[in-house]
């Protein structure tokens, strides 16, 4: 095997046991509280990033819409140039970024809390400045990316995928979604097909 593959390999499964052990129920449910509470009163659910964290956003949006939580993109730098116009007061905004410290970031989650509404954070520093600032805080802490570099986003991503998979299910299993309600939203594929326990 490549040898850098053979490290990478090694780092990211080591980095991603390390976010499992992390992982609490009492975070996740506070956090799928608040946006159940949110969309009980009519509001709705957001998710932004900035640069390759922006295409996990784009992805959670998919799997949550598809699991029974609509959820909206909300562009990570057009936020602050107009687009904080899909937001209404009362709505939730997950704002994922690994350092927490991210220029563009900071100023799009004070535009979304200048909008009225609470924030969600998924960093890899619960010290860091998207982490205080927001309301509620999911970790998805690496401290190596795994890479020949150490610095494109590697292990950084899986963790933050990781942890908002692991939202996805507490907040599919809070809605109740049944399979019907489930091949509705996948007509097309063997996804929009009831299975025989199901029928």
């Amino acid at each position: 095997m490549n040898k850098a593959l053979e490290k990478f390999l090694e780092i990211a499964k080591s980095e991603l046991d390390t976010v499992f052990d992390s992982l609490k129920n009492d975070t996740f449910d506070r956090v799928t509280e608040m946006i159940l509470k949110a969309l009980s009163h009519g509001n709705r659910l957001h998710i932004t990033g900035i640069g390759k964290p922006a295409h996990v956003a784009n992805y959670i949006a998919s799997l949550f819409s598809s699991v029974g939580t609509p959820t909206y993109f909300l562009h990570g730098t057009e936020a602050v140039h107009g687009s904080c116009g899909q937001l209404v007061p009362g709505d939730v905004v997950i704002c994922i970024s690994n350092s927490g410290e991210t220029a563009e970031m900071k100023s799009t989650a004070i535009a979304i809390r200048n909008n009225g509404c609470k924030i969600i954070a998924v960093t890899g520093n619960p010290d860091s400045w998207l982490a205080k600032f927001a309301d509620e805080h999911l970790c998805a802490s690496v401290k190596n990316e795994g890479g020949p570099l150490n610095r494109a986003p590697r292990a950084s991503i899986l963790a933050e995928i990781l942890v908002l998979q692991c939202l996805s299910v507490v907040l599919q299993e809070k809605r109740g979604l049944t399979p019907q309600e489930y091949v509705l939203r996948h007509p097309g594929g063997t996804l929009g097909q009831l299975r025989e326990n199901e029928v």
